[in-house]
């Protein structure tokens, strides 16, 4: 932790001297004081009884006197092994001096630095992004910005899911019932047009399936297959998709598009381009939204063919076998998993033969030491199965493979359900949560002096704060609730309640006006100290949050910070203050919270306001 490694060195040093060991500077771990006890710092001495050979409490005090003779630290006391010590104002006003003239960057860089290739978001074509995707998209690009901050060279991609047999659907339910109509002459935004014939042709497929249900051959089919005690119901829903292949009129439709496109029959791959492009559309108007980016885009059309070469590289290494239909397999049991069909008897591929070749086809482009993909949970075994794939190949890119995956979210209401109509939409969630936020600062009656746009941009920044702060919060691992009410509350764990912390410190620094040069004040109070101590350890908070591609470990750092700011704002006057000096100390550590929270909400990828 930055300005301590003085003293830990010192105390390596006392003890090194007093005993004639050899201690290392990296084996002392200075820790904030907890606050039942009195002092700043603690630092355990168990680990060094053995060393020693001497008892804690005597090898307490050899280390108090000595720091006290080199005048470093001001107390300490010593309780059951556990060496808290307190340090003078000196110091707090040199961290103080410090973190406020050094840059955050600076602060923060890594030592080396190295190159990273974060894949996020994988829509599919045939609907809007939803919830899902906005988790996915908030955890990509959070990851990406902290990654950023601390100095390694980071780009990032997309897999576009813009084939297969879903997206027929869409172009075959347009192209039959659509009349022409356009999302410019229906004023809908692109990606809803396109996921509404989506919808449509599920609609129209289940009535074609509850018609054929009662059909002759249905019931035979009913009587033939069941299973013991199963009901119509229960069977039906089990054979739906027998149905669609089999009997289905529409879907003989459906299919007979996707073996038109992989036949680049002309007017196929017309319709395709011409909806895929409206969706590509209506995707940047919500990643403007969101205000996130992407350095390239690979699409599922140029890369599903990808991997035949790497077959034939597995199968000269006799990683890869064939079976006598002349399907091609990757044995995995060896590795905990099962055996893995790469290949199928018809020559055709499997969406872990088109990962492998895109994998190769990424590092041939960007030469990465990381390749992070992000994507939810359940895909955590095609990924096993990948990465240890690409491990049993020795390719150079193996080791730096790994999968941010990332739970479900739900809302209060209850599951999102997908691929029926009723996923909950990104847009009307984004919009949703910009209407929380307006009526909260209506409530608040505190923006009434602005005009209508600058009242617009300030919410819509609030909101986002909002969205992303509540998703971002939580450990990606886990299954979440997002709620839109509850994440625009100004009192909870929210966005908002941290952009007020800031928003409170801007306006108390306008107050101040010109701030005098920071002087030694009179007191250095508990609270103070617990707030420099947070900004001393930001680097190292940052740096964890980058190691562990978790976002939420800066989240709620930033929010201890804020909390931390907001109980000390209550209990002590900042402008008013006792003194000159105590003003000029109380300002300056205002600042520098400040400093921190902006850098730290920019790296979840929220802009802070600087009033609400």
């Amino acid at each position: 932790m930055l300005h301590t490694n003085h003293i830990s060195k010192l105390i390596a040093q006392i003890v090194n001297e007093h005993f004639s060991i050899e201690l290392q500077v990296h084996e002392i771990h200075l820790t904030p004081c907890k606050k039942e006890f009195e002092g700043d710092f603690t630092f355990v001495i168990f680990p060094l009884i053995k060393k020693t050979g001497s008892k804690p409490e005597v090898l307490g005090e050899i280390i108090g006197a000595g720091l006290m003779q080199k005048k470093v630290i001001s107390s300490y006391n010593i309780i059951k092994g556990f060496f808290n010590f307190s340090l003078p104002n000196e110091f707090w006003i040199e961290v103080m001096s410090n973190l406020g003239k050094q840059t955050i960057s600076n602060q923060i860089k890594v030592k080396e630095t190295e190159k990273y290739l974060i894949e996020y978001c994988s829509p599919n074509t045939n609907k809007p992004l939803h919830l899902g995707h906005i988790r996915n998209i908030l955890l990509g690009w959070s990851v990406y910005k902290i990654l950023n901050a601390i100095g390694h060279h980071v780009n990032t991609t997309q897999i576009v899911n813009d084939r297969g047999i879903a997206i027929c659907k869409s172009m075959l339910a347009w192209s039959t019932f659509a009349n022409g109509a356009t999302p410019e002459s229906t004023h809908i935004k692109s990606d809803h047009f396109v996921g509404d014939y989506y919808v449509l042709f599920e609609t129209k497929f289940k009535e074609e399936y509850q018609i054929w249900q009662a059909t002759d051959t249905a019931i035979t089919i009913y009587e033939n297959k069941k299973k013991v005690d199963e009901s119509k119901v229960d069977f039906f829903v089990r054979y739906k998709n027998e149905y669609f292949n089999t009997y289905s009129s529409l879907g003989s439709a459906a299919k007979k598009l996707l073996i038109g496109w992989e036949a680049n029959d002309h007017e196929v791959i017309q319709l395709w381009n011409k909806m895929n492009q409206w969706v590509y559309k209506g995707f940047e108007e919500t990643f403007k939204k969101l205000n996130i980016s992407f350095d390239s885009y690979y699409y599922e059309s140029q890369t599903y063919l990808l991997g035949k070469d790497i077959l034939q590289l597995g199968l000269s290494k006799n990683v890869f076998y064939k079976e006598s239909d002349q399907s091609i397999w990757v044995d995995l049991t060896d590795r905990g998993l099962d055996k893995k069909l790469l290949l199928r008897a018809d020559g055709t591929s499997v969406y872990i033969t088109q990962d492998l070749g895109t994998a190769a086809l990424r590092h041939e482009a960007y030469h990465a030491d990381h390749y992070l993909h992000v994507v939810a949970d359940e895909q955590d075994y095609h990924f096993k199965a990948l990465f240890e794939t690409l491990k049993k190949l020795e390719v150079p890119y193996a080791k730096g493979m790994y999968h941010l995956s990332y739970g479900m979210v739900d809302l209060p209401t209850g599951k999102m359900k997908s691929r029926e109509g009723t996923v909950v939409d990104a847009d009307d969630l984004i919009d949703e949560v910009i209407l929380e936020a307006s009526q909260s600062a209506e409530e608040r009656g505190e923006l009434v002096d602005l005009s209508k746009e600058e009242l617009s941009q300030l919410i819509s920044k609030i909101g986002m704060a909002a969205l992303k702060y509540f998703i971002l919060k939580v450990h990606p691992k886990k299954r979440m609730i997002f709620d839109p009410k509850e994440s625009v509350d100004m009192q909870g764990h929210t966005g908002p309640y941290i952009v007020n912390a800031f928003v409170r410190i801007k306006s108390i620094l306008r107050k101040s006006g010109a701030v005098p040069v920071l002087q030694i004040p009179d007191e250095i109070n508990t609270s103070e100290k617990d707030l420099l101590i947070l900004c001393m350890s930001y680097p190292d908070i940052l740096q964890e949050s980058a190691k562990q591609f978790d976002p939420s470990h800066l989240a709620n750092f930033l929010y201890t910070l804020a909390k931390d700011f907001h109980r000390y704002y209550h209990d002590y006057r900042i402008l008013k203050a006792e003194s000159q000096n105590l003003i000029v100390w109380r300002l300056a550590l205002c600042e520098l919270i400040s400093k921190y929270l902006e850098h730290g909400m920019l790296c979840l990828g929220i802009d802070m306001p600087e009033r609400m």
